[in-house]
């Protein structure tokens, strides 16, 4: 099997892939053909049938593992795959964990440190209110297996998890450089701050927007899902209530970004800072492994995300 990353113009490819997405089109000449996403652990390759009518083109639907035989074109500066044969391909043909990207990071052991992190929060309501959602391990499960977003940054299983306890570990440094910050409140804030994308997207293997989050979106779902969590533990107060909601509803720094707060508190400030740098060190990342130079220099190109033209940093 030949990993999509690898995949270049005028390749031959014969190997089984998840079929993500499968739609019908028709051509400018009104000609039905079809439209795929396949994938595997290291992205996505878009995919058309251009005769549907072929014997070589058996049934096969979206979510199905599918053997695919076709030829790698480019258009629009990305590799295409334009699919000779295709079928369903049979128990034993794959292993469902080559198809799904995973964190480089051990889970175990960062729900360990995410653990430890909660248990060091002094104040018993952010205490109790922590508890109640990772001392469940239905919700600590589905928590450590979750992306934190689609395709943008931490897109992965165990995306959720490693995003989350990275800008927590980094804020719970930052309360420690500055003494008048409220650390339990900061690091309370770090932790949720993202729980609403359980909501927002779908688990693997689809990992899409559901239509709450294509309707409300994670910040506003997690502002509601904390609220109803407070709400069930008695005598929670008021203030740190409305501060934690805020950090949550303010996370994302602008209002054109998404947040319909504007950070008000020191906490929420460091937060937005903070979540922003981690997503962005990701995204760069990410660009950096999986994206070839394209020139002697070692420049990758311009990064729409970045907006900016990047490389690797040069070796010593």
């Amino acid at each position: 099997m030949k990993y999509i990353d690898t995949l270049q113009d005028g390749m031959h490819v014969s190997g089984v892939y998840l079929c993500k997405t499968k739609t019908i089109a028709l051509t400018k000449n009104g000609k039905e053909y079809g439209n795929l996403t396949l994938q595997d652990k290291t992205g996505q390759l878009e995919a058309k049938i251009w005769d549907l009518n072929s014997p070589a083109i058996r049934d096969f639907e979206a979510m199905d593992y599918v053997q695919v035989e076709g030829n790698v074109t480019v258009f629009n500066n990305a590799n295409q795959l334009n699919i000779h044969r295709i079928q369903v391909a049979s128990d034993g043909q794959y292993d469902p964990a080559d198809y799904f990207p995973v964190s480089e990071k051990d889970i175990d052991e960062m729900k360990e440190d995410l653990l430890k992190l909660i248990r060091s929060v002094n104040n018993p309501y952010l205490q109790k209110l922590l508890a109640s959602y990772f001392e469940d391990p239905v919700f600590m499960k589905a928590f450590s297996r979750h992306s934190a977003a689609r395709s943008v940054h931490h897109g992965f299983i165990g995306g959720l998890l490693e995003h989350s306890l990275s800008v927590a570990t980094i804020c719970d440094n930052i309360a420690g450089h500055y003494p008048f910050v409220n650390r339990d409140l900061l690091v309370t804030g770090a932790i949720l701050h993202d729980v609403g994308k359980l909501s927002e997207l779908s688990p693997f293997p689809m990992n899409e927007y559901t239509d709450a989050g294509q309707l409300l979106g994670h910040i506003i779902i997690g502002a509601q899902m904390v609220s109803v969590r407070i709400s069930r533990i008695e005598g929670f107060p008021k203030k740190l209530a409305n501060e934690l909601i805020h950090m949550i509803l303010s996370h994302h720094g602008e209002l054109e970004y998404g947040s319909p707060k504007k950070p008000a508190i020191m906490e929420a400030l460091i937060l937005s800072f903070v979540d922003n740098m981690d997503a962005k060190v990701e995204t760069m990342h990410e660009a950096i492994k999986n994206k070839p130079p394209v020139n002697a220099d070692g420049w990758l190109g311009f990064n729409k995300l970045l907006d900016s033209n990047i490389r690797k940093t040069s070796e010593s």
